[in-house]
């Protein structure tokens, strides 16, 4: 049955395909036209938390894997010889010269082609002919989650120091930019790389972290796990209480907090620090709700209704992305993607490594991430 609807879509692709080079249409429409694609990798090697484009397919995956490798190895070889961390080398260009032409190449890599090749794997859950916002979430959160596993496995490769496919607290490192930062670091002040963290992650207790607890260690907020998640509510709550009671009364929420609620929910809003009458009333309403115990203060177990918009988690950021493109390509709005609309607008899907030296009307459009 699978084999038989693959056959279908790509029965229909090549149908679509040649009624579009056929069209009485001389002059194609400006996102028809050849855009020049260009690697890219916004990864922080320094901060696990500020989140990178997820690459809509796996062949540019694959590539700016390697290339970030390679730039991961060249920093550590850098750092291992004890230089300055301003001094990392970068990759040569010369090293992904053959990689970027054949993203460039329309016979090698052509966008169009891959859409038809991916469609039928993103349709799945049901595999009806169009592509919903769940399935495009979906998605890109399972290549997101391949790229961050990846990293994590690099990063073993560091603080595994006997290589026995473990990391214990002796053996793990912080990060160089939490040891050369001052006490009011994020990272630092936050205690991310501390003690009470690394238990918090080792979810079997045998004091070492495997794989998946490193990971869980490395990006708390996706973890699922209820130790990690009231830590991150303990250590908001440590990092906001500036009177050093233990617990935040609703002045300190505001300042803190309430900014990030509403980011979360309306990222339209200008983020504003002073308590005026206009935001009195819907932060005093959402401090109300989080205090089940009234007594006027927030502990860190009331925060974990509230965790996932002060951490947002790759899940977050899959579904913007598949509602920003689903937005672009969606030419009738009925809130789905079919064959036809994806290849209509095929750059959408690979926006994210567009030429920044592109025309305003091609802007890479990261906003949403």
């Amino acid at each position: 049955m699978g084999q038989a609807s693959v056959i279908i879509y790509i029965t229909i692709a090549i149908l679509i395909l040649f009624l579009i080079s056929h069209s009485p249409t001389t002059t194609k429409p400006a996102h028809h036209r050849h855009r020049r694609l260009k690697l890219r990798s916004n990864f922080s090697f320094s901060d696990h938390s500020k989140p990178t484009h997820i690459p809509f397919d796996p062949i540019v995956a694959d590539i700016e894997r390697k290339r970030e490798d390679k730039l991961w190895e060249k920093s550590q070889f850098k750092l291992d010889e004890g230089a300055a961390k301003g001094d990392e080398s970068q990759p040569e260009w010369e090293d992904f010269m053959d990689a970027e032409d054949y993203l460039n190449d329309e016979e090698k890599f052509n966008v169009t082609n891959r859409i038809v090749l991916l469609f039928p794997k993103i349709d799945v859950n049901p595999r009806d002919g169009f592509v919903s916002e769940a399935e495009l979430t979906d998605w890109n959160l399972k290549q997101s989650e391949r790229e961050t596993l990846h990293r994590t496995q690099r990063d073993m490769e560091i603080h595994d120091k006997n290589h026995d496919g473990f990391v214990s607290y002796a053996e793990y490192d912080p990060p160089s930019w939490t040891r050369h930062s001052d006490n009011d670091s994020f990272g630092y002040n936050m205690g991310w790389w501390k003690e009470e963290h690394f238990n918090a992650s080792d979810g079997d207790g045998d004091g070492l972290l495997n794989l998946t607890e490193f990971n869980n260690f490395l990006h708390p907020a996706d973890s699922g796990s209820p130790k990690l998640l009231q830590w991150l509510c303990n250590e908001e709550v440590r990092e906001r209480d500036t009177d050093k009671d233990g617990k935040l009364n609703f002045k300190e929420f505001f300042h803190g907090l309430f900014d990030l609620v509403r980011n979360y929910e309306d990222e339209s809003h200008n983020s504003s620090h002073e308590l005026d009458d206009s935001l009195d009333a819907p932060a005093k309403k959402v401090f109300a709700e989080l205090d089940k115990d009234n007594d006027g203060y927030l502990s860190g177990t009331e925060l974990l209704p509230i965790i996932e918009k002060l951490h947002p988690t790759e899940h977050y950021y899959a579904k913007q992305q598949a509602d920003y493109v689903i937005q672009q390509a969606d030419a009738d709005k009925d809130g789905r993607l079919t064959l036809s609309e994806m290849i209509e607008s095929p750059y959408v899907f690979y926006s994210a490594i567009f030429n920044e030296d592109e025309e305003d009307e091609y802007e890479d459009h990261d906003e949403f991430r």
